[in-house]
């Protein structure tokens, strides 16, 4: 056999494929290649895949269609490194899909992904198998499958890669799990706080901001805050903060900041090692407005703690944000007052503001543009005016009241209440009261009234309370319309807001003719339905009904049957009968309007038509003299302090006074123009022989010596007027109707005036004995039996001092007869008592 040739001996065998160069344009292809047995295959359809994802999401939703999420599945856990890491860079980027993450999901391929960050494996693959777990994580039921798969502790261990893009990564995906309350103390015990603190001295702001919203979330946990105690978290923060180089990121730090400085402790801590000191200079010194307000927001997040705030005032804290007040940037402001506003909860602080001047700036802001701004300074002018006179006196020599009042009626709810309660606190001072009256804040008070925020409605309530104290601020706000939705906002099924109406009630009801015209429109009805419920009855609306019922004598008598002693009858009083609880109650112009009826009389008290009744609201001129006399008494009280403000006052100072004057003034107007509009008071029937009888009384038997004396002259004079006694058992036979139903008749009303019945029995005399015995100042009660029954009640003493002997006390109750043998006293304990009051 001959030798075979070098050419023949390097042939190739003949059973192997010479190497092929694939090239390709279809994706479909492409994705073929991934199911290949061949390294090299799998290697570049990765990288093609990868390449052809990166560039749109039209790309990797057909990469999803032609199904290459599974073979890639398959090929992350390949023993081949570089397909492996071909593989999760396609995944990684792939999975920026939503629809590429639902089916991961179901595919539930975590656990694959998480052992991808394991240290053996290459950058790449950490950098994309992050990636992936940073877009798995913003499902939650994503996160939770992190969890479980014990995800968190490698994300946690490449925080310290060298490679940044890892770093990112892993930080990003730390921020989306810590959404999740259960994360936030793992991360603590796996020791993830340090690492993150470290990022902040990243080349990379991202970075940094990314790790600082991780410290932001973190640090809303208790523990986590003092784990950052210990590790001298604080202390970085403070020099971080106070480093230029990071003023775009300062914003975030300062919100950990602010997370952290909610503990006492850590505000111990950083105050002792002079952080505090170094923030509260910082925030002073800072040109960036965003800065600034986010540095009050730290302020006022930790000054809600009592002991935080005495350490920022020992800090010289309000002093700051005063200064910081100046800043042309609303958002400062507001984030300023907010601040003083929440350590003017304090009252060392109230006070430091005060010497600090700082109520003045805060005055300024109330008539911002921003709303926010009007907002958050009519909240401090709320807070610094509690309990604080001097600040309230301060209020108004900056001229604060007028906006206070315009504030009544802004956009921004909060300000509407602000606004309401600050003024609450100026009532509390006379002058003061007077002179925010005089500027029409009743009249504006009924617009936040009818709002429909209740925190807006209760405080307004509270408002109208602390200045309708005098008839005048009552007449006012009658004649302007406020009763109907005081009345509304006693129905509102907000307890706050009941309980501040029925104590709206109670001071306004002090006033008869309010009482009434409260009762016209069913105020009565109203406060009987709160009573008898089991939900919404409270101690304002029993003493509401109560105050009401004390100053409508009318209705009192209808609905109780009973006229205590202190219930002094008065021209216009009306006896309708009695009325069943909830009925409607029925005024006496109602009630002079209806047709002539074969019903019993309703009896009216009237003794001459010149008393009648209340005057008609507050004229115009009244009003003004109470506007000029409240100028002059302020002016009084602190004429140096006005003065040193006017030396003070720029031109564009002066210039918004005298716009504000101008709208009160013509808000003073208004007011007047709707008073003027209001319908004459209605006069009842006179009743001239009425006042024959008191003249009488007042002159033959007002001048007795004894009580006692006084009440048997009484009853007979009554007596005798109403028809004389009636004998024991003829009291049946004793005509009595037809005189009143003749009286009806001829007056063609069912309003029949007392003193004009000259045939009465039980219920006429009674009442009559009454309206005479409180106008001479015999103190008695009337009250109504069954079947017209009525009787009268006196108190009196054993008195026989003509022979030497002192009156003998306790006094003893007497009913008074004047049927049968008028004058005859009879103790309420008596049989002959006992038959009086029955048939």
């Amino acid at each position: 056999m001959g030798k075979k040739t070098k050419k023949e001996n390097d042939a190739p065998p003949k059973d192997v494929f010479d190497p092929v160069s694939i090239e390709s344009k279809k994706a479909a292809t492409v994705v073929l290649m991934l199911s290949s047995p061949e390294d090299a295959i799998l290697i570049k359809g990765c990288e093609a895949i990868y390449k052809y994802a990166e560039k749109c999401d039209e790309n990797k939703g057909l990469l999803m269609e032609l199904g290459a999420i599974q073979p890639l599945l398959q090929l992350i856990v390949s023993v081949e490194k570089i397909v492996r890491r071909n593989a999760i860079m396609a995944l990684g980027v792939l999975s920026g899909h939503a629809e590429v993450r639902k089916l991961l999901r179901k595919a539930d391929c975590i656990p694959d992904i998480i052992k991808l960050l394991g240290p053996e494996e290459e950058t790449l693959v950490h950098e994309f198998s992050t990636l992936c777990l940073l877009n798995m994580a913003q499902e939650f039921i994503s996160k939770e499958q992190i969890m479980q798969n014990d995800g968190l502790e490698p994300l946690i261990m490449l925080l310290s890669d060298p490679d940044a893009d890892v770093q990112k990564n892993a930080a990003e995906a730390i921020s989306l799990l810590l959404q999740d309350y259960a994360c936030r103390s793992v991360i603590r015990n796996l020791g993830g706080l340090p690492p993150l603190l470290e990022l902040l001295k990243s080349d990379y702001p991202i970075i940094q901001e990314t790790a600082l919203k991780c410290l932001i979330t973190c640090t809303q946990e208790v523990d986590n805050r003092e784990a950052m105690r210990e590790i001298e978290g604080l202390e970085i923060l403070v020099d971080f903060i106070g480093n230029k180089e990071y003023e775009e990121l300062h914003v975030h730090a300062l919100l950990v900041m602010a997370n952290c400085l909610e503990d006492v402790e850590s505000m111990e801590l950083i105050q002792s090692t002079g952080g505090l000191q170094k923030l509260m200079a910082f925030a002073a010194e800072s040109q960036i407005p965003e800065v600034q307000s986010y540095t009050a927001r730290a302020i006022a997040r930790a000054a809600r703690n009592n002991e935080n705030c005495k350490i920022f005032h020992e800090q010289e804290g309000e002093k700051t944000l005063i200064v910081l007040l100046e800043v042309e940037s609303p958002q400062v402001q507001a984030s300023c007052c907010q601040a003083l506003a929440i350590m003017a909860e304090n009252p060392l602080s109230r006070s430091t503001i005060f010497e600090y001047d700082g109520i003045g700036p805060i005055v300024k802001l109330l008539t911002s543009e921003n709303e926010d701004v009007r907002e958050a300074s009519s909240l401090a002018i709320a807070n610094l005016t509690n309990a604080m006179i001097q600040n309230c006196v301060e209020v108004s020599d900056r001229n604060g009241i007028g906006p206070l009042i315009e504030l009544l009626h802004d956009s921004k709810e909060g300000a509407q209440a602000n606004a309401a309660s600050a003024l609450t606190n100026l009532a509390t001072d006379e002058i003061l009261r007077t002179e925010t009256l005089g500027k029409g804040v009743v009249g504006a008070l009924i617009a936040p009234m009818q709002s429909s925020n209740t925190n807006v409605q209760s405080k307004a309530l509270l408002a109208l309370a602390s200045f309708v104290s005098d008839s005048e601020a009552k007449a006012q706000f009658r004649g302007l319309g406020g009763l109907p939705p005081l009345l509304k906002l006693l129905q509102s099924n907000n307890d706050e807001v009941r309980r501040a109406a029925s104590w709206a009630v109670v001071v306004c009801a002090n006033d008869p003719v309010i009482a009434n015209e409260l009762c016209k429109i069913g105020g009565l009805e109203v406060l009987q339905d709160i009573q008898q419920s089991t939900t919404k009855q409270n101690s304002f609306s029993d003493s509401a009904l109560e105050r009401l019922l004390d100053n409508a004598l009318p209705a009192k008598y209808a609905l109780t049957g009973k006229l205590s002693a202190t219930d002094v009858i008065g021209d216009g009083f009306y006896d309708a009968g009695k009325i069943r609880a909830g009925s409607r109650f029925f005024t006496l112009e109602e009630l002079s309007k209806g047709e002539v009826n074969q019903k019993r009389p309703i009896l009216l008290v009237n003794f001459a038509p010149s008393t009648s009744l209340p005057a008609s609201p507050v004229p115009a001129s009244s009003e003004l003299d109470v506007k000029q006399d409240s100028k002059i008494q302020v002016s009084g009280r602190s004429s140096r302090t006005l003065l040193k403000g006017a030396k003070r006052e720029s031109k564009k100072e002066r210039e918004e006074r005298e716009l504000r004057e101008r709208l009160e003034a013509e808000r003073l107007e208004e007011q007047q123009a709707l008073l003027a509009q209001q319908p004459p008071t209605f006069e009842p029937p006179t009743d001239s022989k009425l006042e024959e009888y008191l003249n009488d009384v007042v002159l033959n038997i007002a001048p007795l010596p004894t009580t006692q004396e006084q009440v048997i002259q009484l009853a007979q004079f009554v007596s005798d007027k109403m028809g004389g006694s009636i004998d024991r058992g003829q009291l049946s036979g004793f005509s009595y109707e037809l005189p009143v139903s003749q009286l009806k008749y001829d007056l063609q009303s069912n309003v029949v005036p007392i003193g004009k019945i000259t045939t009465g029995i039980h219920y006429h005399r009674a009442l009559l004995f009454k309206a005479l015995a409180d106008r001479i100042g015999v103190a008695c009660t009337l009250t109504r039996g069954d079947y017209n029954r009525a009787w009268n009640v006196v108190m009196l003493v054993d008195d026989q001092s003509m022979m030497g002997v002192a009156p003998r006390f306790p006094p003893k109750a007497y009913i008074v007869d004047l049927i049968h043998e008028p004058g005859m006293l009879m103790r309420t304990d008596s049989s002959d008592a006992v038959n009086y009051q029955s048939i």
